[in-house]
């Protein structure tokens, strides 16, 4: 994927009328845009100047919003849920682990640790807060996909099939 150039900034600005009440939206464009699944700084700065907005908002939507990222990730992000009940699901029971087992099997099928990307930027482990499947926990997050229940070999999988870009594939194992 090549990367995103002022002449395209520019016009993701003008289709929405280069309007401030469209941020969300222009971000969200300029995100998917930009060959790095990320709003780089340089990017937040021109948005500011175009629309009119300051700065300082354009990174309180970027830093609130889990959808956005402020720097370079892998076009597949799986992020894994840290809460109390993922972080500890059945611990004492045969077969079902927690949270920091589960970030382990994805780091091992990755080849990468949490918080990192893979060399040819098809992937990244991240943690996120609750995703509210709790009674399928521990899950993980691709893009608005949910995956539960998981166990080794499901995790193995889920890589592969964002190493190999097979969305399809990914789709069939999602929960949600």
């Amino acid at each position: 994927m090549q990367s995103l150039n002022k002449n395209q900034m520019l016009r993701i600005m003008e289709r929405y009328g280069n309007d401030p009440q469209q941020l969300i939206a222009v971000l969200l464009d300029i995100q998917a845009a930009s060959g790095k699944f990320c709003v780089e700084q340089h990017w937040a700065e021109l948005t500011s100047e175009v629309l009119g907005v300051p700065l300082s908002k354009i990174y309180d939507v970027l830093t609130f919003y889990s959808m956005f990222k402020t720097e370079p990730h892998g076009e597949f992000i799986i992020e894994i849920c840290r809460s109390t009940p993922c972080w500890f699901a059945c611990q004492n029971e045969e077969g079902c682990h927690g949270t920091q087992e589960v970030v382990r099997w994805f780091e091992d099928a990755a080849g990468i640790k949490i918080g990192e990307t893979t060399a040819d930027g098809k992937l990244s482990i991240l943690y996120t807060s609750c995703v509210g499947m709790c009674d399928i926990g521990p899950v993980a997050k691709i893009g608005d996909d949910v995956f539960g229940s998981l166990n080794e070999e499901k995790a193995k999988t889920l890589v592969k099939h964002c190493l190999t870009g097979n969305r399809y594939e990914l789709r069939a194992l999602c929960q949600n």
